[in-house]
C-alpha cells in the first residue's frame, strides 16, 4: 500500500502577501472575493505592511490613533494594493534610476607633462608599477608620479532598463520580527514562511515531531541563486572589489542549502532527512518530488517542502537582462506604443510579452502521510498524487526549451485519469503554467498544452499564470503555482491574467481558456502545477483537491476512523482560527531556537537495534529489517 502524501500546512511570502490562509491568493483575485474575505485581506496586509500594529486589544495607526477594522480599506487601501504585487522596484533593493558601478577611465598626460598625485602610502597597490615613481613626503604620506596613463575605476550611475520586480509588501521587514543577526534577507524570509507553515497546521511543532520516529521527519529545500545579498554571497563577491572586507560569514550563509539548514537548526530542530536539490525555476518541485517519494516509501512521514530567493540585486537582474531574459522598458514601449510604461503589467503570461520580471519569496509546505493526518487530525489541504521530472536530451543552446515538459506533462495527466477518472480530468482540473512571460515560452508551453489536451478529449483547460502577479521567483516559483491551486481549491475563484489585452495569436489556445480576467468557476478536483527551468528542468507536480483527497480516504479508511479524524479536526480547526486571528494582527511570533535545546551528545542511547536522542519521545530503529533479505 502507497501512501498518499497530504498537504496539511503551507505558509510564506511572496509580492501577494502571506501566504498561510490564502492570504496573497486573495489579494491576487481581491476584486472577486466577498466583503468578510476582503476586509480579512486587507487587515493582514496592513498588518503584514506596518500600517498597522494591535496594542491593547486595538489595532493602532502609524499615528498612535486607533483604527477600527472597517476603515483600514478606505484609509490604506491605495497603500496596500500599490505596495504589493509587481512594481517599481524600491530603493531598499537598489536605485533602478541611478545604479551604482564602476566606471572605467583612462587618464594619460597632457602634451610632455606628467600625472602627479599624492595618496596615503597603505593606500599604493602591491607591487607597485614599474612606470611609478613614488617619493616619501612623509612616514604616512607618497608623492606619486608617472609619465604616460593610468587606467583607474571610479563610482558612477546608470540608468537601468529593468525597473519592475515583484518583490515583498513594501514595509514588511522579517529581520525586525526575530534576533536575525545580519542574516541574509532570503533566510530572514524563510525562518517567516517556515513559522507561517507550521502555525498554519493548528498543531504544535513538538506534537509533530513527537507523533513519529525522528528520522522519519524530512526537510527538502534550496535556492538556486543561492543568498545573493550583502550579507551572502553577493557581498563576498563584491567585498573585495568595492575595497571592504569579506566577513566571516558570506560564504556559509550564501550557500543554496541555507534554507534546509536554517530551518532544521533553528525552526524545527530535526534530527531526520535534510535533502537539498537544484533544479533551474522547478527547483521547488524537484524538493517536492524526493518528499513525495519519501513519503511513498515510507521513509519520511512527515515533510518541510521549502524554497526561497530573495535575488532583485543588480548583479542578478543585469546577468538575466544581458541574456535577454527580462522585460525592460524599450521592449515594453514598442509593445504598448508609448512612452509611459506600467510597471504594473510588465509581467505578461501568453500576451504580447518581451520578457519574464523578477520576483522574490519564500514557501513552505508541510506534507503527512494519510495516516498521520487523519491520526493527527489535521486540515487535509489537498494531496499530491506525484510529481514528474524529467530532462530535454541533446541540446544547442542550453536555456532553449526541449521535449522534457511533454513528457512531465503527458505522465501528470495520464495519472490524473486514472486516480480521478476521465470526468473529473476533462472537467475539473486546470494548470498552473509555467508562464514565464517570454515570447518562446508561451509558444512552446502552450503547444504541449494543445497536444495534450488534444490527446485526451480536453477542451476549454483551464490556465492560470501566478508570474503574472508576483513575477518569477525562480526557486520557488512553484511553490507560488502551489499556494494559488490551493487557494483555488478552496475560493473557487479562477485567476485571470489580467495583465494582458488579450492572448497573443501565436498561442496555441484552441483547447484552453485563458482569461484575461478572474471569474468564479466550479469546484476543481486536480491541479497541474508545471514548470520548464532553465537547462533542461522540467517538472509537473498532480494535485488533488481536498474534496478529492477525502474521497480517496474513505476507500482507505473506516467510518469510525474518520469520526475520530472529524473529532480531532475541530480541535485542530479553532487552532488554526487562532493563529489565522493573530497573523492578521501581525502577531507573529516566529519560531528561532537559536541555540535553544541543543543536544547534549554525550547523552546519546546507542544500541545494535535503537538510538535514543535526548529530546525526542521516540527512538531510531537502525536496521528493523534487512532490504535484501531474499538475497542472504
Amino acid at each position: 500500500m502507497t501512501a498518499l502524501p497530504i498537504i496539511v500546512g503551507m505558509g510564506g511570502i511572496n509580492a501577494a502577501g502571506r501566504t498561510s490562509f490564502h492570504q496573497g491568493y486573495k489579494r491576487i483575485v481581491l476584486d472577486k472575493l466577498n466583503a468578510k474575505d476582503r476586509q480579512e485581506t486587507y487587515l493582514g496586509l496592513a498588518s503584514l505592511m506596518n500600517l498597522v500594529r494591535y496594542e491593547d486589544g486595538q489595532l493602532i495607526d502609524q499615528n498612535d490613533q486607533v483604527i477600527p477594522e472597517v476603515e483600514i480599506e478606505s484609509r490604506f487601501g491605495e497603500q496596500i494594493l500599490a505596495g504589493t504585487l509587481i512594481r517599481k522596484i524600491e530603493k531598499n533593493h537598489f536605485d533602478v534610476d541611478a545604479t551604482p558601478w564602476q566606471q572605467k577611465l583612462t587618464m594619460k598626460a597632457n602634451d610632455d607633462s606628467k600625472i602627479v598625485f599624492s595618496c596615503r602610502k597603505r593606500d599604493l597597490p602591491e607591487p607597485v608599477p614599474a612606470a611609478w615613481q613614488v617619493i616619501e613626503l612623509d612616514p604616512k604620506t607618497v608623492e606619486v608620479t608617472i609619465a604616460d596613463q593610468i587606467e583607474v575605476k571610479h563610482d558612477s550611475y546608470r540608468d537601468n532598463p529593468i525597473k519592475a520586480a515583484g518583490q515583498l509588501p513594501t514595509g514588511f521587514e522579517p529581520s525586525l520580527m526575530y534576533n536575525s543577526r545580519y542574516q541574509p534577507r532570503g533566510l530572514q524570509a524563510t525562518i517567516f514562511a517556515a513559522t507561517d507553515a507550521i502555525r498554519s497546521t493548528g498543531l504544535e511543532w513538538d506534537k509533530i515531531m513527537n507523533s513519529v520516529r525522528p528520522d522519519q521527519i524530512g526537510t527538502y529545500s534550496a535556492s538556486v541563486a543561492g543568498q545573493m545579498n550583502d550579507e551572502g554571497l553577493g557581498g563576498l563577491v563584491r567585498s573585495r572589489l568595492r575595497g571592504d572586507r569579506v566577513s566571516t560569514k558570506q560564504l556559509a550563509l550564501g550557500l543554496n542549502t541555507m534554507s534546509t539548514d536554517f530551518i532544521n537548526a533553528y525552526v524545527t530542530g530535526s534530527v531526520g532527512t535534510t535533502f537539498t536539490t537544484s533544479g533551474a525555476c522547478a527547483t521547488f518541485l524537484y524538493n517536492l518530488r524526493a518528499a513525495v517519494n519519501d513519503i511513498q516509501a515510507g521513509r519520511t512521514r512527515v515533510a518541510i517542502v521549502a524554497s526561497v530567493e530573495c535575488a532583485i540585486t543588480p548583479e542578478i537582474i543585469e546577468g538575466f537582462g544581458n541574456m535577454g531574459a527580462l522585460a525592460n522598458e524599450e521592449g515594453l514601449r514598442k509593445l504598448d506604443g508609448t512612452e509611459c510604461v506600467d510597471y504594473r503589467k510588465t509581467s505578461r503570461p501568453f500576451g504580447e510579452n518581451c520578457g519574464f520580471t523578477i520576483g522574490e519569496g519564500a514557501q513552505v509546505a508541510i506534507l503527512m502521510d494519510d495516516a498521520l493526518a487523519l491520526e493527527l487530525g489535521v486540515q487535509i489541504m489537498g494531496s499530491v498524487a506525484d510529481v514528474y521530472v524529467n530532462a530535454d536530451g541533446v541540446k544547442k543552446s542550453i536555456t532553449a526549451p526541449g521535449p522534457g515538459n511533454y513528457i512531465t506533462m503527458a505522465k501528470s495527466v495520464a495519472l490524473a485519469q486514472q486516480i480521478a477518472g476521465t470526468e473529473a480530468l476533462v472537467k475539473r482540473s486546470f494548470i498552473l503554467a509555467h508562464g514565464s512571460s517570454t515570447p518562446q515560452n508561451r509558444v512552446t508551453e502552450s503547444l504541449i498544452y494543445h497536444k495534450i489536451a488534444e490527446t485526451f478529449a480536453i477542451n476549454c483547460w483551464k490556465v492560470a499564470a501566478p508570474k503574472a502577479y508576483v513575477g518569477h521567483t525562480i526557486a520557488p516559483a512553484s511553490g507560488d503555482q502551489l499556494a494559488m491551486a490551493l487557494g483555488v481549491f478552496e475560493y473557487n475563484i479562477m485567476p485571470g491574467i489580467t495583465t494582458i489585452n488579450a492572448v497573443a495569436e501565436d498561442v496555441h489556445a484552441e483547447h484552453l481558456d485563458i482569461r484575461t480576467e478572474h471569474y468564479h468557476c466550479d469546484p476543481m478536483d486536480i491541479a497541474f502545477i508545471n514548470s520548464k527551468g532553465f537547462g533542461g528542468n522540467n517538472a509537473t507536480a498532480t494535485v488533488l483537491s481536498p474534496k478529492l483527497t477525502k474521497q480517496l480516504l474513505s476507500k482507505r479508511y473506516s467510518q469510525a476512523e474518520f469520526a475520530n479524524y472529524e473529532q480531532q479536526l475541530a480541535i485542530t480547526t479553532q487552532r488554526q482560527i487562532a493563529y489565522q486571528q493573530a497573523a492578521d494582527y501581525g502577531q507573529y511570533e516566529l519560531i528561532y531556537r537559536f541555540g535553544n535545546g541543543m543536544i547534549d551528545e554525550s547523552e546519546l542511547n546507542l544500541s545494535q537495534q535503537e538510538l535514543a536522542i535526548p529530546g525526542f519521545e521516540q527512538s531510531i530503529q537502525l536496521c528493523p529489517t534487512n532490504p535484501y533479505g531474499d538475497l542472504i
